[in-house]
C-alpha cells in the first residue's frame, strides 16, 4: 500500500489530465486518475504512474457522491483536486450556440465541479483545513475589463461558443470557494493552444495561421505548469 498523499485529477485519462497524473507521481504523490468514458486508457494511466482509477461523471450527482465516497475511504489523505475535464469544443459564435450545448458545458466546468468541491471540502478537506485545487482555464478567455455599463473584450477568443462562457464560470466558482474557504489554496492557470486532441475542432489551415503567430505548448508543459502552481505556498 502507498503512503503518499492523493492527488485527484478530473479528464485524468488523456490530454492535459493524463500528463498532469504523471507530472504528479513524479513529485511523490499518488494521482486518482478520474475518467467518464476512456476506462482503458485511465487504467493505462493509473498503472504507469502507481494511480488510482475512478470512474466519476460531472454531469451525475449520483456519481459525483459515489467518487467522492470513494476518495474519503482511501487509507491515503487526498492532498488535491486538478479540474481538467472538460467536454469536446463545439466551435460556434455567440447567436448560435445551442442550449444543450451550453448546458453541457456549464454542467462539466462550473456545476458538476462546485457539487465535487463541496463534498470534497466537507468530507475531506475540512478535517485538517488544508488542501489545494486548481481549476484549468484557458488563454481563449483573454483578459476582459469592465468600464460602467461597456465591456470591453481583449483577446478573447471569437467563435469558441459555450466553451470560454463556461470556464468564465469556473473561474467565478473558484473565486467564490477561495472566499468562502480561505484556508484552501485555490489555483487557476490558462493554457493556450495545447497539443491534444482537441484541436481537432480546428481547420488545419486555421491551426498553420495560428502557429506562425505561436508556437503551440505539450500537455506536459501545461501539467508542469500546473503542478507548479498547486504545489506553490
Amino acid at each position: 500500500m502507498s503512503n503518499r498523499k492523493l492527488f485527484l485529477v478530473s479528464g485524468g485519462s488523456g490530454g492535459i489530465g493524463a500528463a498532469v497524473c504523471h507530472e504528479l507521481a513524479t513529485r511523490g504523490f499518488r494521482p486518482v486518475v478520474a475518467y467518464h468514458r476512456n476506462q482503458f486508457a485511465a487504467h493505462d494511466v493509473a498503472e504507469r504512474c502507481e494511480g488510482i482509477v475512478l470512474h466519476l461523471d460531472l454531469t451525475s450527482e449520483a456519481s459525483i457522491l459515489d467518487a467522492v465516497s470513494h476518495i474519503e475511504v482511501q487509507a491515503e489523505p487526498l492532498a488535491g483536486v486538478v479540474l481538467c475535464g472538460s467536454p469536446p469544443l463545439a466551435l460556434a459564435p455567440f447567436g448560435k450556440i445551442t442550449a444543450d450545448e451550453m448546458q453541457l458545458q456549464l454542467q462539466v466546468n462550473v456545476i458538476g465541479p462546485q457539487r465535487l468541491l463541496a463534498e470534497l471540502v466537507r468530507r475531506c478537506f475540512r478535517k485538517n483545513k488544508e488542501g489545494v485545487v486548481v481549476g484549468v482555464l484557458s488563454q481563449a478567455m483573454g483578459a476582459d475589463v469592465c468600464e460602467g455599463e461597456k465591456h470591453h473584450g481583449h483577446g478573447v477568443a471569437a467563435g469558441m461558443g459555450a466553451y470560454v462562457i463556461a470556464k468564465y464560470g469556473m473561474a467565478g466558482m473558484l473565486e467564490l470557494l477561495a472566499a468562502d474557504y480561505p484556508w484552501l489554496r485555490v489555483r487557476s492557470v490558462k493554457p493556450g493552444y495545447t497539443e491534444t486532441r482537441m484541436l481537432q475542432v480546428f481547420d488545419e489551415r486555421f491551426l498553420a495561421l495560428q502557429r506562425e503567430k505561436q508556437e503551440f505548448t505539450t500537455p506536459q508543459h501545461v501539467a508542469s505548469v500546473i503542478v507548479d502552481e498547486a504545489l506553490a505556498p
